[in-house]
């Protein structure tokens, strides 16, 4: 019985260190989709930083799985910084918010700058017949 004690602390070292390499490469995936999302975009990753900003459960074919949120900065002409989250599901990336690229666009004439869209979400199409996870 003493022994399981003496274990019980390396036991717990471990599964901390396992957690953090797991959240580690997700962290990674999500920093390389999100490069890979600006750029299809046209906008800039500033710091080239990707955090966690939440965790929430989320049906997925039948199925409870985590969804995380990370959240990172973008620019639209280098002289501005805007929020964007993206979305995953294990190593899948399942949604993206990104800033209303024509609400924000500098008025190259002199008429009234272009109105903001009514939403900034940018849906994703199903994959070969999956189901939206939202």
């Amino acid at each position: 019985m003493d022994g399981l004690f003496e274990l019980l602390p390396l036991l717990i070292l471990l599964a901390i260190v396992g957690l953090w390499l797991k959240l580690s490469r997700a962290r990674e995936m999500a920093v390389a989709e999100a490069r890979r999302q600006c750029e299809r975009h046209g906008l800039q990753l500033l710091d080239e930083t990707v955090g966690l900003s939440g965790v929430r459960i989320r049906p997925v074919h039948g199925q409870r799985r985590l969804e995380r949120c990370y959240s990172f900065e973008v620019s639209i002409d280098g002289n501005d910084r805007e929020p964007g989250r993206l979305w995953m599901v294990g190593s899948h990336f399942t949604g993206l918010s990104l800033p209303t690229i024509e609400a924000r666009m500098r008025d190259d004439h002199d008429g009234p700058a272009t109105p903001p869209s009514t939403s900034n979400v940018i849906p994703l199409p199903p994959r070969d017949g999956q189901h939206r996870l939202h």
